[in-house]
């Protein structure tokens, strides 16, 4: 048996069997949960209330043991292995992303703060949360002040501002929320991407207190710091939020808000798991299998900020240099594509 890591929305170490003829890892049943959080039962693979029927319960075993890729595949969980490197990473489920961007149900999650405490987002049930996507690796890093002034007018008793960074290291975040009163977490998985389908930051979401989104992904900004540089303002939305939290207007309809987030694409979702990889092998110290593995999610997802750019630090680039710049005026060139509803006109 060999330890290995499989990274879902938290990373996990099991014994398992390198099964490099399939392609994949071999565990006991009794590690199944804890590698993947399925359960395999009579009626078929469960977790918490779902449960997932399997036609074929023997195309899961291999002489006893589970096959890891076999099981993600059966309940449609794409994944991706590195058996050199004894770790694979499997997607979310999907459905939990569609909800979001159809039926604009706020997926839930929990994240760790700067210290490492757990918050989910069920703990704001009852409040406004603006929840604000922000990162180490973009400018953006600077507007958390602005939050902070925002979330200080309006006040705590109905609203909150949740700032998430897209980041695996809670000291690159560090030094940009110091004297912030307002929650900030970070997200070394990049959970929030995957269930939102966040392709850049700032992206921002507006969710209501029964835990349903009410105007999905946006480009915002809590200053006009880069505002030279983005062509983009914050006095616009930060007036439609104050308006939302003071009347409950809402600038955009449920019907037009539900399906105007195009869903992740099969090498966006992929693109995701080679970033997973590339993250496990930087901790590990492993910087070529670091270098390969943010290159294929690069290849896979060329426009989305949360791959590319994130990736950036991780193999010694600088996200704000010249390598960037160049890249970003080939992405403005294309339109800007981004699963975003845009930023708010001046």
């Amino acid at each position: 048996m060999t330890k290995v890591v499989v990274i879902t929305d938290q990373v996990a170490h099991v014994d398992a069997v390198v099964d490099a003829q399939r392609n994949t890892f071999l565990v006991e049943p009794a590690d199944l949960v804890a590698a993947v959080g399925w359960e395999l039962k009579p009626s078929g693979l469960c977790r918490a209330d779902t449960c997932v029927p399997v036609r074929d319960m023997a195309a899961l075993s291999v002489d006893g043991r589970l096959d890891l890729v076999a099981v993600a595949a059966a309940v449609r969980q794409p994944s991706v292995v590195d058996l050199d490197g004894n770790m694979m990473a499997v997607a979310l489920p999907a459905e939990l992303r569609r909800q979001a961007l159809a039926d604009l149900v706020a997926p839930p999650f929990t994240l760790p703060d700067l210290d490492g405490g757990l918050h989910s987002l069920a703990d704001w049930r009852g409040k406004k949360v603006l929840l604000v996507t922000f990162s180490s690796w973009c400018g953006c890093r600077y507007d958390l002040p602005g939050w902070q002034a925002l979330q200080d007018e309006l006040g705590t008793e109905r609203f909150v501002v949740v700032a998430v960074a897209i980041d695996h290291d809670p000291e690159e975040v560090r030094r940009f929320a110091k004297g912030l009163t307002i929650p900030v977490l970070y997200d070394p998985q990049h959970v929030l991407t995957e269930l939102y389908a966040i392709s850049n930051v700032p992206t921002v979401v507006w969710i209501d207190e029964t835990q349903r989104i009410v105007r999905p992904n946006a480009e915002a900004f809590g200053t006009d710091t880069f505002s030279d540089f983005t062509g983009a303002v914050s006095g616009p939305h930060l007036d439609l939020v104050r308006n939302w939290v003071n009347r409950g207007e809402v600038p955009i309809e449920p019907e037009a808000a539900a399906g105007a987030i195009a869903d992740l694409s099969d090498d966006e979702v992929l693109a995701r798991l080679h970033f997973r990889l590339a993250t496990e092998a930087s901790r590990q110290g492993d910087d070529e299998r670091t270098r390969r593995h943010v290159e294929v999610a690069s290849r896979l997802a060329p426009d989305d900020f949360t791959v590319w750019r994130a990736g950036m630090p991780l193999v010694g680039e600088n996200p704000f240099g010249d390598a960037f710049l160049a890249r970003y005026d080939e992405w403005k060139a294309k339109g800007s594509p981004a699963h975003s509803l845009g930023s708010v006109a001046e």
